[in-house]
């Protein structure tokens, strides 16, 4: 039988408590050590766990003293590229929490060091992993070329989650922090590469530091013809109205995500709502002689799908097999590379006012 992975966790926020909940369960992991700035935070997640880990405030000190074979990072973006790159240096693989990095030069650091040390690198992509976006994805292929992909996620946060917000707005737009996630969907749904940028932004708060926005809109054209738009806005004056939009057009027809609950009254601020999406509505576009629609539309259910927890468990799993099985994570790597530079095409379009060429 294969040792045990021994795994530092590195943050201990909402997606650093699910990923170290994973490794807690997961048979063939090891937790070595918990670190945050925080003792609070740190003492509350291993007291979660049932306590006994060792508890860490310096990232340098953990690693020194724990020696692990995988580094789990899930802290703020801004510290992504160092906390990676010394793991590697120390011998370890890595998990990461997107957005990869703060930026693509550093997101590129990243991938190469990586490949140059022969480490393996997964980055928290959770769609990827979540069976109904996985069929969403397979659907939106059925559609025909050019597809037209409209997503957003706004969140109306208000308490920790806007002190959350603020924090994570003082390095990164929530355009970049969370649009990695759905242009990566995009380019699995098209394959193609995308060609131009455009981006546009707003500050509707003074609790920002100065030059930081909190709401965006990317566009990105594709070389087949296809185009997507995604929007992202944080804050308490956010509005709860069509805050959840995911839905892909295509010649033969159209799929949309149709999120009855995560949709209601409040959903916008709750993270499991973020994934969820309950059916799938699929519309066929073809005609019969008077013009009529030839088939209706076909709904699939998935209330069964897996909570946020479970889908942190399952990216585990897979970091898990791709260590054992020393998976090639190439396009992987450069999949988290091609969202990373999408989303900063926008950013850079909205602050010099000017269509970005990929």
């Amino acid at each position: 039988m294969s040792k045990k992975l021994r795994v530092l966790c590195v943050g201990a926020g909402h997606m650093g408590r699910s990923h170290a909940l994973a490794y807690h369960r997961i048979e063939d992991f090891e937790i070595v050590g918990i670190v945050t700035r925080s003792p609070e935070s740190r003492g509350k997640l291993n007291a979660e766990l049932g306590g006994g880990y060792a508890e860490f405030g310096e990232y340098a000190e953990a690693l020194a003293a724990t020696k692990p074979d995988v580094v789990s990072i899930s802290t703020y973006p801004d510290t992504h590229a160092p906390y990676a790159l010394a793991a590697f240096e120390a011998g370890a693989d890595v998990f990461i929490e997107k957005p990869l990095a703060e930026t693509v030069a550093e997101a590129e650091k990243i991938v190469a060091k990586a490949r140059e040390l022969g480490r393996k690198l997964v980055i928290g992509y959770i769609l990827r992993h979540h069976p109904s976006w996985i069929k969403f994805i397979e659907v939106a292929q059925t559609l025909g070329k050019p597809l037209v992909m409209r997503m957003n996620l706004n969140q109306q946060s208000s308490g920790d989650n806007w002190v959350t917000h603020k924090n994570l707005m003082s390095s990164i737009s929530p355009i970049v922090d969370c649009g990695v996630h759905y242009v990566d969907v995009m380019c699995q749904m098209t394959r193609s590469k995308p060609v131009r940028v455009s981006g546009i932004g707003a500050r509707l708060t003074d609790e920002l530091p100065e030059g930081r926005i909190n709401y965006g809109h990317l566009q990105v054209v594709f070389e087949d013809g296809s185009v997507g738009w995604y929007e992202a806005g944080w804050g308490p004056m956010m509005s709860e109205t069509a805050f959840f939009v995911k839905d892909v057009v295509g010649p033969k027809g159209c799929v949309t995500i149709s999120a009855k609950t995560a949709g209601g009254e409040g959903a916008s601020a709750e993270v499991d709502a973020h994934t969820k999406t309950e059916a799938l509505r699929v519309h066929h576009s073809e005609l019969d002689a008077n013009n009529k629609f030839v088939r209706a539309d076909d709904w699939i259910d998935m209330d069964d799908e897996p909570d946020h927890d479970e889908l942190c468990h399952r990216e585990q799993e897979y970091l898990l097999k791709a260590i054992r099985e020393d998976m090639d994570l190439g396009d992987h790597m450069e999949d988290a590379l091609n969202s990373m530079r999408i989303v900063e095409a926008a950013d850079q379009s909205f602050r010099t006012g000017k269509m970005v060429e990929l």
